[in-house]
């Protein structure tokens, strides 16, 4: 017997994967709202979307048994229509729809229009920077460009969103001036690939000039990179990001291995000693950057040679912020024509390699802040703490600071001076400082 459904005509999107996936939702959920629809963020609603990701074994894993999660309460009367969309949607689509037909309709990650036209409601072109955030008050995303051209051989990005796509300056602009109005202060800027940013829309790389254009935007007053390219990195950026206090002392640029017969193979396009230049360069030309960085272990015909290469160079190079994932075997990649020969437990055990010297390092590091106040914007308050993060912190990814509630009020989203009492290798421990 059918059951009565909850919710009545409100959709619930659900979102998987990275902090794209997290913005495109929250363009969907925009653009929704502007439809007078009503429309909420992983809550109950009787019609469900689906933001998939599928870029990596676990990540489709993951988003395959959402999908039979929300079919299965769509035949217990739970819901009435369940709609997938995103990467796994855009790269497995007739797979889909043969194993798991008992979804509505399934979207691939440009069909916006068409998914706004199911969901009964039309996609309006005027609502630029119209976004429903679901981060915390005082962050969001930005987007500023889609798709990637790189030749990168383990990533199916380009399968899944296409080529690089930059978004006009004026756009983001307007974009980042409705996200300060609404409380954010802190820009995190995402794009597959930033460094690209600019080339197909301006004929040259525009990332400085679009950084000198969101520094005049009132109201943020932190602007953070994530996702550059090693190789062809506008090296004006660092001149900017040395001269503008609104410009976070932090990068992430996934460096993915350092052995040059891997990076060969992974056409990356750089070397050991380019990538080491490269980084030295950085340190020089703003000596308090925090660096962050990912690694993949396990890539087909890595050997004991290669990862004693990566071991000891992230050792010298002591990266303030590292992650490390195994490699998975993606079908229409190039990588996927070699022979995925190391064992899924070495893979599993030079990561962890990898992540416990990292964890040394990261403590070690920490243990020199003890003593030292930073400025700290606060996130949340979680339990008997107040969480906040340094300019040289992402959220989720990086260190946090923790300061004990019972010490007074703090408003979330409001930057206080914090010293630093004490450490661990992810965490640090501080007190307000007394103005």
């Amino acid at each position: 017997m059918r059951t009565k459904s909850i919710k009545k005509n409100r959709i619930n999107v659900v979102t998987l994967g990275c902090s794209k996936n997290v913005y495109d939702s929250e363009v969907l959920m925009g653009q929704l709202r502007a439809n007078n629809k009503d429309v909420v963020h992983e809550e109950e609603g009787n019609v469900v979307v689906i933001n998939t990701c599928g870029f990596i074994a676990n990540a489709k894993e993951e988003s395959v048994n959402t999908i039979l999660e929300y079919v299965q309460k769509k035949e217990e009367g739970l819901v009435d229509k369940v709609f997938v969309t995103g990467c796994l949607s855009e790269r497995y689509k007739p797979d889909l729809q043969k194993e798991i037909p008992n979804v509505d309709q399934y979207f691939g990650t440009t069909e916006l229009p068409s998914l706004l036209k199911a969901l009964g409601a039309d996609y309006k072109h005027e609502l630029i920077g119209e976004r429903l955030t679901t981060t915390p008050k005082n962050y969001a995303y930005l987007k500023i460009a889609e798709g990637c051209d790189r030749p990168c051989s383990f990533c199916a990005i380009p399968i899944m969103r296409g080529k690089h796509r930059s978004t006009p300056i004026e756009e983001l602009v307007i974009e980042s001036e409705k996200l300060a109005a609404n409380g954010v202060k802190e820009l995190i800027l995402i794009a597959q690939d930033l460094t690209y940013y600019g080339l197909d829309l301006y004929k040259k790389r525009e990332l400085a000039t679009l950084l000198k254009a969101l520094v005049k935007v009132e109201g943020i007053e932190w602007i953070r990179l994530h996702y550059a390219f090693p190789t062809g990195f506008p090296m004006e950026v660092l001149e900017v990001m040395r001269n503008e206090p609104k410009i976070c002392n932090y990068i992430d640029i996934p460096l993915q291995h350092i052995s040059d017969s891997i990076l060969k193979s992974m056409r990356r396009g750089t070397t050991q000693e380019k990538t080491t230049k490269l980084l030295k360069e950085f340190r020089e030309a703003v000596p308090e950057m925090a660096i962050r960085t990912t690694l993949i272990v396990g890539y087909p015909g890595e050997t004991e040679e290669d990862f004693q290469t990566l071991k000891q160079w992230v050792k010298d190079m002591r990266f303030e912020r590292l992650g490390c994932f195994t490699y998975s075997h993606e079908e229409n990649t190039h990588a996927y024509l070699l022979d995925d020969d190391v064992p899924e437990d070495v893979k599993m055990d030079r990561a962890n390699e990898i992540m416990e010297l990292q964890s040394q390092i990261s403590w070690e590091l920490n243990q020199q802040k003890i003593g030292k106040t930073f400025r700290v914007l606060i996130d949340r308050k979680e339990g008997e703490y107040y969480v906040g993060r340094t300019e040289f912190d992402s959220p989720d990814v990086d260190n946090e600071v923790l300061i004990n509630a019972e010490e007074g009020y703090l408003r979330t989203g409001e930057f206080f001076m914090i010293n630093i009492t004490d450490a661990s290798d992810f965490d640090l421990y501080g007190e307000v400082v007394k103005q």
